[in-house]
């Protein structure tokens, strides 16, 4: 496949991972090592510098066989077709096996539902997956059954016109009634597990966010990304000075409220489909859990 940066100066391996957001950085680092990306007829290296309009030819490796066994696990499906499938994921499932997390998350579930037949491009371990949501972040996620619906819907999220709506509930309150975070984000530099905003081997992040109601200590917010970085409402909001109710790890570390987790839903997704190239535009209420979290903010609130 072709992609053009659009950026000068910037480094291969950056700008690789930035123009296909289903590749991480070490996965654009390792295709660059393995001589599969090219320019010109010339191998690039990582630490090449490119150009703005520079195409590069990125040859991706062939599936791995997924040796992932399907599990029949139910799924909350809102949308599906020969093409893609959105599910409403429930907090506490993993998205795709990891180390501690061979079995039972969405991938496990995807397979069994959809006869093995999802994009290959993510490699074995993430098969369909073209963007993923925290383990503890409830809500919608798209899927690609093919290779073609993946790399379209991948190119989307590269330029922005797959839109994803999220709502959460805030410690503290926001004074303005909408806003827009644009910070960027990278790995924490003393703890690998977390991401943090800084200007160090960072990438762009930009958040919009708007209030539908405050409450107190509280505040309920609607986010829209623009960007889509690991943690990055969690970390945006946190960077406000205002971190999600019940994230432990970038807010308050005690549970409040009876969580223990962060209260973010991802409640809409739009994307234009691979095949027609018409909007297909996909929502779902909030859970219980976050309904009972409003429910009590708005007792307290009488």
């Amino acid at each position: 496949m072709t992609v053009l940066c659009d950026r000068g100066g910037e480094r291969a391996d950056a700008a690789l991972a930035r123009l296909l957001p289903t590749l991480t950085r070490s996965a654009a680092q390792r295709l660059l090592e393995a001589g599969r990306v090219t320019s010109g007829g010339a191998v690039l290296r990582k630490g090449d510098r490119l150009a703005a309009g520079q195409a590069l030819e990125v040859d991706l490796p062939a599936p791995e066989p997924v040796d992932i066994v399907p599990q029949n696990i139910p799924l909350d499906v809102r949308y599906e077709d020969g093409d893609v499938i959105v599910v409403n994921k429930p907090k506490g499932m993993v998205v795709h096996p990891a180390a501690g997390h061979w079995d039972g998350t969405l991938v496990n579930a995807l397979l069994f539902r959809c006869a093995g037949s999802l994009s290959g491009i993510n490699g074995r371990l993430r098969p369909g997956i073209v963007h993923r949501i925290d383990k503890d972040t409830s809500g919608l996620l798209i899927a690609a059954k093919n290779d073609f619906a993946h790399q379209a819907l991948a190119a989307q999220l590269a330029d922005h016109t797959l839109s994803r709506v999220y709502e959460a509930v805030v410690c503290g309150g926001i004074r303005e009634d909408h806003g827009t975070v644009d910070a960027p984000i990278g790995r924490h530099p003393a703890d690998r597990k977390k991401m943090t905003v800084t200007e160090k081997n960072s990438r762009p992040a930009v958040t919009h966010f708007e209030v539908l109601a405050r409450c107190g200590g509280y505040t309920h917010i609607r986010c829209r990304l623009e960007t889509g970085r690991t943690h990055q409402i969690r970390v945006h909001m946190a960077y406000l000075g205002r971190p999600l109710l019940g994230d432990t790890v970038y807010g308050r570390k005690k549970p409040e409220l009876g969580q223990s987790s962060q209260v973010l839903h991802a409640r809409e997704l739009t994307f234009l489909h691979p095949r027609t190239g018409l909007p297909v535009t996909v929502a779902c209420e909030l859970p219980a859990y976050f309904q009972e979290v409003l429910r009590k903010l708005a007792l307290n609130c009488r």
